[in-house]
Protein backbone atom coordinates (compact mmCIF):
# COMPACT_ATOMS: atom_id res chain seq x y z
CA UNK A 1 0.00 0.00 0.00
CA UNK A 2 1.31 3.39 -0.57
CA UNK A 3 -0.69 6.83 0.33
CA UNK A 4 -0.97 9.43 -2.22
CA UNK A 5 -1.88 12.60 -0.88
CA UNK A 6 -4.25 14.44 -3.04
CA UNK A 7 -4.65 18.34 -2.78
CA UNK A 8 -6.85 19.88 -0.08
CA UNK A 9 -5.35 17.84 2.18
CA UNK A 10 -6.96 14.48 1.29
CA UNK A 11 -4.85 10.86 1.93
CA UNK A 12 -5.91 8.07 0.31
CA UNK A 13 -4.48 4.74 1.29
CA UNK A 14 -6.01 2.14 -1.00
CA UNK A 15 -3.84 2.27 -3.86
CA UNK A 16 -2.44 -1.39 -4.20
CA UNK A 17 0.99 -1.35 -6.70
CA UNK A 18 1.05 -4.78 -8.05
CA UNK A 19 3.75 -7.09 -9.83
CA UNK A 20 2.54 -8.23 -12.90
CA UNK A 21 2.43 -11.44 -11.63
CA UNK A 22 -0.11 -10.99 -9.06
CA UNK A 23 -2.31 -9.12 -11.10
CA UNK A 24 -5.48 -10.61 -11.04
CA UNK A 25 -5.48 -12.59 -8.64
CA UNK A 26 -7.99 -11.96 -6.09
CA UNK A 27 -11.35 -11.01 -7.90
CA UNK A 28 -12.83 -9.52 -4.15
CA UNK A 29 -9.71 -7.16 -4.08
CA UNK A 30 -10.33 -5.76 -7.75
CA UNK A 31 -13.70 -5.64 -7.11
CA UNK A 32 -14.03 -3.87 -4.25
CA UNK A 33 -11.32 -1.25 -5.72
CA UNK A 34 -13.74 -1.33 -8.77
CA UNK A 35 -16.63 -0.53 -6.16
CA UNK A 36 -14.75 2.31 -3.98
CA UNK A 37 -14.03 4.05 -7.56
CA UNK A 38 -17.68 4.04 -8.83
CA UNK A 39 -18.53 5.02 -5.10
CA UNK A 40 -15.90 8.09 -5.23
CA UNK A 41 -16.34 9.58 -8.57
CA UNK A 42 -20.55 9.17 -7.84
CA UNK A 43 -21.31 6.90 -10.75
CA UNK A 44 -23.18 3.68 -8.05
CA UNK A 45 -23.58 2.59 -4.76
CA UNK A 46 -22.38 -1.22 -4.67
CA UNK A 47 -21.04 -2.45 -1.67
CA UNK A 48 -19.34 -6.15 -0.45
CA UNK A 49 -22.60 -7.82 1.97
CA UNK A 50 -20.87 -8.89 5.40
CA UNK A 51 -21.62 -12.60 5.97
CA UNK A 52 -23.82 -12.94 9.10
CA UNK A 53 -22.14 -14.61 11.69
CA UNK A 54 -22.81 -14.89 15.80
CA UNK A 55 -19.98 -14.24 17.66
CA UNK A 56 -19.89 -17.46 20.25
CA UNK A 57 -16.30 -16.88 22.39
CA UNK A 58 -14.23 -13.79 22.63
CA UNK A 59 -10.65 -13.17 24.31
CA UNK A 60 -10.52 -9.83 25.77
CA UNK A 61 -7.00 -9.36 26.04
CA UNK A 62 -7.85 -5.73 26.11
CA UNK A 63 -10.34 -3.82 25.30
CA UNK A 64 -8.70 -2.33 21.79
CA UNK A 65 -7.55 -6.26 21.49
CA UNK A 66 -10.47 -8.54 21.45
CA UNK A 67 -10.22 -11.33 19.60
CA UNK A 68 -13.19 -13.66 17.91
CA UNK A 69 -12.50 -16.99 19.15
CA UNK A 70 -15.40 -18.86 18.01
CA UNK A 71 -18.16 -18.11 15.72
CA UNK A 72 -20.70 -19.93 13.40
CA UNK A 73 -23.12 -18.47 10.41
CA UNK A 74 -26.55 -17.79 11.12
CA UNK A 75 -28.07 -17.89 8.15
CA UNK A 76 -26.67 -18.86 4.73
CA UNK A 77 -25.37 -15.83 3.16
CA UNK A 78 -27.21 -14.36 -0.36
CA UNK A 79 -24.49 -12.95 -2.85
CA UNK A 80 -21.43 -11.03 -2.70
CA UNK A 81 -22.39 -7.54 -3.62
CA UNK A 82 -25.51 -5.20 -3.41
CA UNK A 83 -26.53 -1.54 -4.51
CA UNK A 84 -27.95 0.76 -7.09
CA UNK A 85 -26.87 1.72 -10.49
CA UNK A 86 -29.04 4.35 -12.31
CA UNK A 87 -32.15 3.49 -10.52
CA UNK A 88 -31.53 -0.20 -11.19
CA UNK A 89 -31.07 -2.61 -8.33
CA UNK A 90 -27.52 -4.82 -8.70
CA UNK A 91 -27.18 -7.79 -7.28
CA UNK A 92 -24.01 -10.51 -7.66
CA UNK A 93 -21.79 -13.31 -6.89
CA UNK A 94 -17.85 -13.39 -7.41
CA UNK A 95 -16.42 -16.66 -8.09
CA UNK A 96 -13.01 -17.69 -9.11
CA UNK A 97 -11.39 -20.91 -10.87
CA UNK A 98 -7.81 -22.32 -11.46
CA UNK A 99 -9.51 -24.21 -13.79
CA UNK A 100 -9.02 -23.69 -17.20
CA UNK A 101 -11.66 -25.41 -18.90
CA UNK A 102 -14.97 -24.61 -17.20
CA UNK A 103 -16.44 -23.17 -13.79
CA UNK A 104 -17.45 -25.97 -11.30
CA UNK A 105 -21.63 -25.13 -10.23
CA UNK A 106 -20.54 -27.02 -6.81
CA UNK A 107 -18.93 -23.25 -6.47
CA UNK A 108 -22.19 -21.56 -6.23
CA UNK A 109 -24.61 -22.67 -4.12
CA UNK A 110 -28.22 -22.92 -4.65
CA UNK A 111 -29.56 -20.58 -2.28
CA UNK A 112 -27.41 -17.73 -4.43
CA UNK A 113 -28.52 -19.09 -7.77
CA UNK A 114 -32.51 -18.51 -6.14
CA UNK A 115 -31.53 -15.31 -4.64
CA UNK A 116 -30.46 -13.95 -8.19
CA UNK A 117 -33.48 -15.31 -9.38
CA UNK A 118 -36.16 -13.33 -7.45
CA UNK A 119 -33.80 -10.25 -8.32
CA UNK A 120 -33.87 -10.51 -11.73
CA UNK A 121 -37.79 -11.83 -11.45
CA UNK A 122 -38.69 -8.29 -9.93
CA UNK A 123 -36.53 -6.07 -12.34
CA UNK A 124 -33.35 -6.17 -11.35
CA UNK A 125 -30.08 -6.93 -12.28
CA UNK A 126 -28.35 -10.21 -11.31
CA UNK A 127 -25.11 -11.79 -12.65
CA UNK A 128 -22.26 -13.60 -11.11
CA UNK A 129 -18.75 -12.93 -12.15
CA UNK A 130 -16.26 -15.67 -12.63
CA UNK A 131 -12.85 -15.64 -13.18
CA UNK A 132 -10.35 -17.64 -14.56
CA UNK A 133 -7.39 -17.74 -12.90
CA UNK A 134 -5.10 -19.55 -14.83
CA UNK A 135 -6.38 -18.12 -18.15
CA UNK A 136 -6.45 -14.45 -16.32
CA UNK A 137 -9.87 -14.39 -17.75
CA UNK A 138 -13.25 -12.60 -16.03
CA UNK A 139 -16.44 -13.08 -17.52
CA UNK A 140 -19.86 -11.74 -16.39
CA UNK A 141 -22.54 -14.11 -16.85
CA UNK A 142 -26.12 -12.47 -16.50
CA UNK A 143 -28.77 -14.74 -14.52
CA UNK A 144 -30.94 -15.60 -17.17
CA UNK A 145 -28.26 -17.24 -19.08
CA UNK A 146 -26.62 -18.81 -15.84
CA UNK A 147 -30.82 -20.09 -15.63
CA UNK A 148 -30.55 -20.91 -19.40
CA UNK A 149 -28.17 -23.72 -18.96
CA UNK A 150 -28.82 -25.10 -15.78
CA UNK A 151 -32.24 -25.93 -17.10
CA UNK A 152 -30.70 -27.47 -20.56
CA UNK A 153 -27.52 -28.77 -18.87
CA UNK A 154 -26.86 -31.97 -16.38
CA UNK A 155 -23.43 -31.29 -16.49
CA UNK A 156 -21.76 -30.11 -12.78
CA UNK A 157 -19.84 -27.74 -14.59
CA UNK A 158 -20.12 -24.64 -16.88
CA UNK A 159 -18.10 -24.71 -19.98
CA UNK A 160 -15.38 -21.81 -20.82
CA UNK A 161 -17.06 -21.74 -23.95
CA UNK A 162 -20.34 -20.90 -22.48
CA UNK A 163 -18.82 -17.81 -20.83
CA UNK A 164 -17.20 -17.21 -24.01
CA UNK A 165 -20.37 -17.63 -26.18
CA UNK A 166 -23.18 -16.01 -23.49
CA UNK A 167 -20.90 -13.79 -21.14
CA UNK A 168 -19.29 -10.94 -21.26
CA UNK A 169 -15.59 -10.41 -21.18
CA UNK A 170 -14.65 -7.37 -18.21
CA UNK A 171 -11.49 -5.97 -19.17
CA UNK A 172 -9.02 -5.04 -16.62
CA UNK A 173 -7.80 -1.33 -15.99
CA UNK A 174 -6.61 0.92 -13.59
CA UNK A 175 -9.26 3.21 -12.75
CA UNK A 176 -12.04 1.09 -12.68
CA UNK A 177 -10.13 -1.83 -12.23
CA UNK A 178 -13.06 -3.80 -13.84
CA UNK A 179 -15.71 -2.09 -15.42
CA UNK A 180 -18.61 -4.46 -15.19
CA UNK A 181 -20.92 -1.20 -15.15
CA UNK A 182 -19.65 -0.92 -19.05
CA UNK A 183 -21.07 -3.75 -19.91
CA UNK A 184 -24.05 -3.38 -17.37
CA UNK A 185 -24.76 -0.07 -19.30
CA UNK A 186 -24.37 -1.51 -23.01
CA UNK A 187 -26.62 -5.07 -22.48
CA UNK A 188 -29.47 -3.50 -19.90
CA UNK A 189 -30.13 0.26 -20.97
Amino acid sequence: MVQIKYPNGIKKDKVNLMSHSNRGMNLEADLNDTNEYYLYNDIAIIYKKPTPITINKVDYKSRRDAVIKEAHFIVPSTTDYNGIYKGKYIDFEAKETKSTTSFPLNNIHKHQIEHLKRIYNHGGIGFIIVRFNKLNKTFLLFIKDLLNFLENNTRASIPYSYFVEKGYIIKEGLNPRLDYLKIIEGVVS
